[in-house]
């Protein structure tokens, strides 16, 4: 490494200190039960009519 930057990487290090500990994934997310009126009602059948379609639209 050259002395320019070993002296930016210093610098660096001096203004912005160390990166905080790494978060565990376990700590990122968290877990809950699907409730509610859209998992009881769902329908397989009358699905399609959720999703917009061109070609439905245009009467083709």
């Amino acid at each position: 490494m050259d002395t320019e930057s070993a002296m930016d990487a210093a610098a660096r290090q001096a203004r912005f200190g160390k990166l905080p500990e790494r978060i565990g994934f376990d700590r990122m997310v968290q877990e809950q039960a699907a409730n509610g009126p859209s998992v009881a009602s769902y329908n397989p059948e009358a699905s399609w009519n959720q999703f917009s379609c061109l070609a439905l639209d245009l009467g083709l």
